[in-house]
């Protein structure tokens, strides 16, 4: 995401500045690891609680939404 989301934080002083799910130390990355395995989003939920399936879901928007309007500057 190139703009401000107050979904993910970035930081030096956290996971390395590792992209991670606000208020917790779950990398985005591990999402998108799970779904790729073809784990649903209730596994990775129960695996990392500290998310909420409110976020994911928002999470998941915002991408979607970036890359539509991505396609659409492109084309």
């Amino acid at each position: 995401m190139a703009k401000y989301s107050p979904l993910i934080h970035v930081s030096p002083e956290t996971m390395s500045g590792v992209p991670v799910f606000s208020g917790t130390r779950v990398p985005i990355q591990t999402l998108f690891d799970y779904l790729k395995a073809g784990e649903s989003i209730d596994d990775f939920l129960e695996g990392f609680p500290t998310v909420t399936r409110e976020r994911v879901i928002s999470l998941l928007e915002e991408f979607e939404k970036e890359l539509i309007e991505l396609i659409d500057r492109v084309a």
